[in-house]
């Protein structure tokens, strides 16, 4: 399977994952009116520190509205942690992206250089903690009259990691999937998720090779998950073996608790303890199945699994899986 740099360079490699990332998430861009049938992909010949190619870099050039074409550069950051000279690598890129656009004679004498917007995408596990600006990174006192002669270079921080789910709430996107299954994801809402992954593509014949790219995705969610590596290639059959695998786990959570609940009963030498113990144990179960689909629980839903009877907390435990929201676990 890819790693993340080569998955990554070929999803943003395909012009619809750069229109729905732009139109998603980067709505600066959008205000410029862009044409994103004329947009064009610009091979990079910046190069970094280490005197090799930047090809893991991704320009595209998009026509606007008003006649004039910007250049989106998307920096494809993959490190364990933020890098605090972001700011001064995105200046040269930019200039080193103007120098090859003034070699290629793509400007006439009298026209302005074309605006570029310089996005770094960032799936680490740290949050980026780095500047986004250069004027943070210079040593100058505020108000100084050197501030005048200093270069003005920004960029824009996408840090998958944080997008809320309130922005994400409503977008059908693969934009908007490729994050969610970023985040991580806990194993009872990756279902769902995968879901929605299997629709867009059915939905959307065609997309074969990021089809193929998002089952690698996929993987790696669940990978993080903790299922093993080894899985089926097509998403449906991966779905499905997934979900087996949470049933399972479930049985598994159930026994272990009918264990705990008849060897505390036998203990006390009371039938009614062993029927307690077990419900204890699907009080248990039901809590952490219902925080780990829906987040933390208010407390009137957790008094009233508290204080449910065994029979119902049977009748939750089989519905939490399939559920689409908390409150279709408990209609009655």
């Amino acid at each position: 399977m890819p790693g993340a740099d080569q998955i990554y360079h070929r999803l943003f490699s395909h012009p619809l994952m750069v229109e729905q990332l732009t139109r998603d998430f980067l709505h600066d861009a959008m205000a410029a009116g862009l044409d994103f049938q004329g947009m064009e992909r610009v091979t990079a010949k910046a190069y970094g520190q280490s005197g090799a190619r930047r090809d893991g870099d991704i320009i595209w050039r998009i026509p606007t509205d008003y006649g004039s074409d910007i250049y989106l550069y998307l920096l494809l950051e993959f490190q364990s942690q933020s890098d605090p000279w972001m700011p001064v690598r995105t200046m040269v890129y930019q200039g080193l992206l103007w120098q090859q656009i003034i070699a290629e004679k793509r400007l006439k004498t009298g026209d302005r250089l074309p605006p570029v917007m310089l996005v770094v995408l960032y799936n680490g596990g740290p949050r980026w903690s780095a500047e986004t600006s250069l004027e943070r990174l210079i040593a100058l006192p505020e108000g100084s009259p050197l501030w005048h002669w200093q270069p003005q270079v920004r960029y824009h921080l996408f840090d998958m990691g944080i997008v809320p789910d309130v922005e994400l709430a409503g977008k059908r996107t693969l934009a908007a999937l490729l994050v969610r299954l970023e985040q991580r994801q806990r194993p009872e809402t990756l279902v769902p998720l995968i879901d929605a992954v299997i629709d867009w593509f059915r939905n959307h014949p065609g997309y074969e090779e990021l089809k193929r790219l998002f089952t690698d995705l996929v993987r790696d969610a669940m990978a993080e998950a903790g299922l093993p590596p080894a899985v089926p290639g097509d998403l449906s059959e991966t779905r499905a073996m997934f979900t087996t695998q949470i049933k399972t786990w479930r049985e598994e959570w159930t026994a272990e608790g009918m264990a705990k609940g008849i060897a505390e009963g036998m203990a006390e030498g009371k039938a009614e303890g062993m029927a307690e113990g077990r419900r204890q144990n699907q009080v248990r179960t039901v809590s952490r199945l219902l925080e780990r689909r829906f987040g933390p629980l208010p407390a009137e839903i957790r008094e009233r699994v508290e204080t449910a009877g065994s029979e119902t907390l049977d009748t939750w435990l089989d519905r939490i899986l399939d559920a689409p929201t908390r409150d279709a676990v408990f209609e009655e």
